[in-house]
């Protein structure tokens, strides 16, 4: 079953093209990490797959025509993640969870005891029941970005989109966000596509690369297959070195400043 299905797919910002003629496919079930240069569309992608732009093209989510979905029908099966989340209305953790039963309420209806349990259930994945009473203006960066993953794991999505959910985090907490897609990925069978400028979680976490290059996917593959000196010193304009080991599926880049290579 394909997730996503994505066929001659552009995207105008007025007379800017910034996604060209983009078709890709993402199976159920895997972990899918769009890489590329500041500018190059990464976000507008996500974007269009979240039905958040007009686009021309073919867009398939879950094996039906994106246009042919409802606001809150899509939403009860794709949840998305952005990579900053206004707090001018600084709600608690357990109120911001609770929000993802939104799509799955009426307009009137109220949640129900099996709401509650699920919300629970989603603080008790992502580690934030200790903080259930704080208001989100409270929490350090990585606490909030947990409670916003755990708001989409509330919506019980079958799907979910992140845009550079590690952004700004530190080393360790950048480890806690990518361990919960994973496991999300791996115990409910979640497909989890984000978008990340670090290219060595990338390549950790991601069963495919998508390489982006002036709105364009320019290469598709396995960490290995993307993440290659050639390609990435064209895409990123800078040197870059690659470590690989011969015992494990690692790959690393490194980009190389100007003051260390040798005349």
């Amino acid at each position: 079953m394909s997730a996503i299905k994505v066929t001659g797919l552009n995207l105008h910002y007025g007379k800017r093209h910034i996604l060209r003629e983009i078709s890709v496919a993402v199976e159920a079930g895997e972990f899918v990490v769009i890489i590329g240069p500041n500018g190059t569309g990464k976000t507008s992608l996500l974007k269009a797959l979240a039905g958040l732009v007009r686009v021309s093209g073919e867009i398939e989510i879950l094996d039906r025509p994106l246009a042919g979905y409802k606001r809150r029908e899509l939403a009860a099966s794709v949840a998305v993640v952005p990579q900053q989340v206004p707090i001018e209305f600084p709600f608690t953790v357990a109120d911001t969870v609770l929000m993802g039963r939104s799509p799955h309420l009426g307009l009137l209806t109220v949640e129900s005891a099996n709401d509650y349990r699920i919300a629970r259930q989603a603080m008790e994945f992502t580690e934030i029941s200790h903080l259930a009473e704080r208001r989100l203006d409270e929490l350090s960066g990585g606490e909030r970005q947990r409670v916003i993953i755990a708001r989409a794991i509330c919506q019980q999505p079958r799907l979910i989109l992140l845009d550079e959910p590690t952004a700004s985090l530190d080393p360790a907490h950048q480890v806690r966000i990518m361990d919960l897609m994973e496991r999300l990925r791996r115990e409910q069978g979640v497909t989890v596509v984000m978008v990340s400028h670090d290219l060595n979680l990338a390549a950790m976490y991601g069963d495919r690369l998508l390489l982006m290059d002036k709105g364009c996917i320019i290469q598709d593959g396995s960490p290995r297959q993307v993440l290659t000196a050639g390609l990435l010193d064209k895409t990123y304009g800078c040197r870059m070195i690659i470590e690989e080991s011969e015992t494990l599926e690692v790959v690393r880049a490194f980009p190389v400043p100007d003051r260390f290579l040798l005349s």
